[in-house]
């Protein structure tokens, strides 16, 4: 029983050992990210670049926060998840304020400046999903990581769509569209973390 014990509390501290290794890896590829958008998002005058910068960072955050609670208990990782769907909720609020502002400025986005830095946040983000993918199963805590990079993936597809189609129609309004779809995302994947998140600290949940 001992030995069983000990094999269990093994593999357990090997796979924690490999996640943290997994979170290091893609915070930085989104803190990166976050920056570069950031600025792109201003220079392009893109709402989508803008709203998809602030999901870098929060993830960037959110990651940290993983990496905080990966040796803790369930229910600090609970706990970690909670903080990533408010974080969530939160970019979609920053994200929809823009969209108003950028309404009434009726500011057209810069396309190829708009194209390329989404091109190359999407293969960031590609590659952060396929390394978080073996790990979505694990607990809340990482599945929780692994929705965030997945929604990463879509608002960069989104993005990038949106440049197509404000150099097709020379409007302003797909990048509108598209970023108001990412709030959208945000608000939705905030609320069912959070949902998760309350069901696992119910009492009934921990027995």
């Amino acid at each position: 029983m001992g030995q069983c014990c000990h094999n269990k509390s093994c593999e357990l501290e090997q796979m924690n050992k490999k996640q943290a290794k997994v979170l290091w890896i893609v915070l930085f590829i989104n803190a990166a990210m976050f920056l570069v958008e950031f600025a792109g998002g201003i220079f392009a005058r893109s709402l989508a670049l803008s709203g998809d910068s602030l999901d870098m960072l929060g993830d960037a955050i959110a990651y940290g926060s993983s990496i905080y609670v990966i040796n803790k208990g369930s229910r600090a990782k609970t706990l970690s998840a909670s903080l990533k769907g408010m974080i969530m909720i939160v970019s979609a609020i920053v994200v929809l304020a823009q969209a108003v502002y950028r309404l009434i400025k009726h500011a057209t986005p810069e396309v190829s400046l708009m194209s390329s830095i989404t091109i190359l946040a999407l293969m960031a983000n590609m590659t952060c999903l396929a390394l978080l993918t073996r790990f979505k199963n694990d607990d809340l805590n990482m599945s929780s990581v692994w929705l965030c990079s997945r929604n990463d993936l879509i608002a960069n597809s989104a993005v990038l769509a949106a440049a197509g189609l404000v150099w097709w129609t020379g409007s302003s309004l797909p990048d509108l569209i598209v970023g108001l779809g990412i709030t959208a995302l945000f608000l939705h994947s905030g609320l069912s973390v959070l949902s998760k998140a309350r069901a696992e600290l119910q009492p009934s949940a921990r027995a």
